[in-house]
């Protein structure tokens, strides 16, 4: 029997799943409260430029009052990995890899340009490719926190590097482990922190945060 026109027409295979990517990738953006990583990304880049307005140009402090404007916003990247879905989420999301991915490269790639133009026009101690090289690693050391203790923690790893990285360009350590202690154009120190941020990321990708240390 032929099939009654019901003036229906029905839509096609690629049409239907646009909306509905569309609709998955706004609520992963909202789940992980990715406006408000945003915002506080904004208010780090306002406090850095407010700082480099009044640090001197030489001296520890001009290192790091930056370095810990940096690792805060990379606290805020590592915190923004958590899922309120958990397991649920984890089985259900085949496309989840990809998006954890993308979020990842948005909210790291937002950080940099906005400490980037907080610093614009103001005196920067190592200068861009300091602030990358370091913004990179620290948060590469937040996506390896919240695989290992939990997205609720991921902070502390950034804050704890941050520790280690003022003890090291106190005391003038060469190790390029702890990069921020080195020149900006250290080859080594930069290697250090591209393989920690490519870590962070493909451990995020492939394998989601932790809700809690306990998971």
């Amino acid at each position: 029997m032929t099939p009654v026109a019901t003036g229906v027409r029905q839509t096609s295979g690629p049409a239907r799943r646009l909306p509905a990517g569309l609709r998955l990738t706004r609520l992963f953006l909202a789940s992980r409260r990715v406006l408000t990583c945003l915002l506080i990304l904004v208010a780090c880049a306002i406090t850095l430029r407010v700082a480099l307005q009044w640090l001197p140009r030489t001296g520890t402090l001009s290192r790091q009052i930056p370095l810990t404007v940096e690792a805060a916003a990379a606290a805020a990247i590592g915190v923004t990995t958590r899922s309120p879905f958990g397991d649920t989420e984890r089985a259900a999301g085949r496309w989840l890899p990809l998006l954890r991915l993308a979020a990842v490269v948005v909210t790291t790639g937002a950080a940099l340009g906005l400490l980037a133009t907080g610093a614009a026009s103001r005196h920067l101690a190592g200068g861009i490719l300091d602030l990358l090289r370091d913004l990179g690693g620290f948060a590469g050391i937040a996506l390896l926190a919240a695989a290992v203790v939990g997205s609720g923690l991921a902070w502390a790893g950034p804050l704890g590097y941050l520790v280690v990285a003022i003890s090291a360009i106190e005391g003038n350590w060469t190790t390029p482990w702890v990069w921020p202690a080195r020149p900006p154009h250290d080859h080594g120190a930069a290697i250090c922190a591209v393989v920690v941020f490519a870590a962070g990321v493909v451990v995020h990708t492939l394998r989601p945060a932790r809700s809690s240390a306990r998971e």
